[in-house]
């Protein structure tokens, strides 16, 4: 996706600006002249760079068939997963052997981890045997539930959708319970579902810690707090949640380049786009803003062409609603759903980082269409939050074993 250029010109009339912002626009469109022809430039030294590169492959590829079915073979697997790894098993170039193919993932030597993600979760016979070698392939022997968790996550980027997630996860869980079998208290299946629970933990506290929308840090208390009773009903030692809370903190999980959780990314790969006027908290004035939905945050620009957003508000504990204004039409507003503040974050007429103080924000739309498509992107954005909804899930089944297994000791006292 392209990013967005606009046309001025066609949305006021020039005339009706001051000299000061008249002179404003000059240097917008300045900078935007000397930015296109920076892109311009860019592309032409990666265009340069590629020619280069495809001629080399086509060196090596003409004295060596297979090299070059390989290197097609890779390129289909990260456009289509599926259809790849077809062509490299028909080509002879893999096993029809999920162990086989397992290798070629975990190697991933040219492979968009994205692309890996996404084969792994599919929830085919085939695929599923895929996940449980790949798994497999990874040692996590004598490591502490963090590095095993870096090493796992490293390997491919997490899919978005949920069952996809729960398998993987699952699947982790496992493999780690497997190679250290002395680390939590419970055994079998329990121990697997601590595990579980605990890798979802640690990395939302990886999110709440490093992401610089989320205003509101956990302490070490209250990540302790967050994990009592996991541990097949009981909790599991603190010096090992401090360990895990301290670690995380000190190196945040590193993300593979082609993940798409960089800035970038998700500004230009949004769930949606466009102008909006935005009420001021203080004065109440209107001022038109660029806003951008993605990763349940709703970023706003002063302009198309800002490199970074004038304020960030992320959609936790939150709702969304049409909402009347005697001033400008087609209105709706985030809230809070308990009254605090919003944990938002925008940057002051200084260029400093400063706190929001908003419990609402209300936006202004230019048609009922365009409103009635943001309120319902928005909502599904706050709605989107798989890995909270999986913990409760699985805490909610450790809580059920450990009331059933009561039961059965107080039946049988009796």
């Amino acid at each position: 996706m392209t990013a967005t250029m606009v046309d001025y010109s066609n949305t006021f009339n020039i005339a009706d600006l001051t000299l000061e912002e008249q002179e404003l626009l000059v240097n917008i469109r300045r900078r935007k002249a000397e930015l296109l022809k920076e892109i311009q430039l860019l592309k032409d030294e990666v265009a340069e760079v590629t020619r280069e590169m495809e001629a080399a492959d086509a060196s090596n590829e003409k004295d060596n068939p297979k090299a070059k079915q390989m290197s097609i073979g890779r390129k289909k697997f990260n456009m289509d997963p599926k259809k790849g790894i077809e062509y490299l098993i028909e080509h002879g170039l893999l096993m029809e052997s999920p162990d086989n193919v397992a290798q070629f993932l975990f190697k991933g030597e040219g492979l968009n981890k994205t692309a890996i993600g996404e084969y792994l979760g599919e929830k085919i016979d085939f695929n599923l045997q895929v996940l449980q070698c790949f798994v497999e392939a990874h040692e996590f022997t004598d490591m502490i539930l963090v590095q095993a968790l870096r090493q796992f996550l490293w390997s491919f980027r997490l899919p978005g959708e949920a069952q996809k997630i729960d398998r993987m996860m699952e699947a982790f869980a496992q493999r780690y319970c497997a190679c250290n079998q002395d680390v939590f208290t419970s055994t079998g299946k329990n121990s697997a579902d601590t595990c579980y629970v605990l890798s979802f933990a640690v990395i939302m506290l990886n999110t709440s810690l490093h992401n610089p929308a989320v205003k509101d840090k956990p302490t070490i208390e209250r990540f302790i707090t967050m994990n009592r009773g996991i541990n097949d009903g009981g909790n599991l030692p603190g010096e090992l949640l401090t360990s895990l809370y301290e670690s995380i903190k000190k190196e945040p999980f590193k993300i593979p380049e082609d993940d798409g959780n960089d800035l970038m990314h998700t500004f230009f790969n949004p769930d949606r786009e466009g102008w909006l006027w935005k009420q001021g908290g203080r004065y109440k004035s209107w001022k038109r803003r660029w806003f951008i939905l993605n990763d349940n945050c709703l970023y706003y620009f002063e302009f198309t062409t800002d490199k970074e957003p004038r304020g960030i508000i992320p959609l936790e504990g939150v709702q969304v609603r049409e909402i009347q204004d005697r001033n400008k039409p087609n209105c709706f507003e985030i809230f809070s759903m308990d009254s605090d503040v919003i944990k938002a974050c925008k940057t002051d007429s200084e260029g400093k980082v400063v706190e929001g103080k908003h419990t609402a924000y209300r936006m202004s739309a230019t048609t009922v269409e365009e409103k009635d498509e943001w309120i319902k992107c928005i909502q599904a954005s706050i709605n989107e939050n798989p890995f909270y909804d999986m913990l409760a899930v699985r805490k909610k089944k450790i809580q059920h074993k450990v009331t059933k297994k009561t039961s059965k000791q107080n039946a049988g006292a009796n």
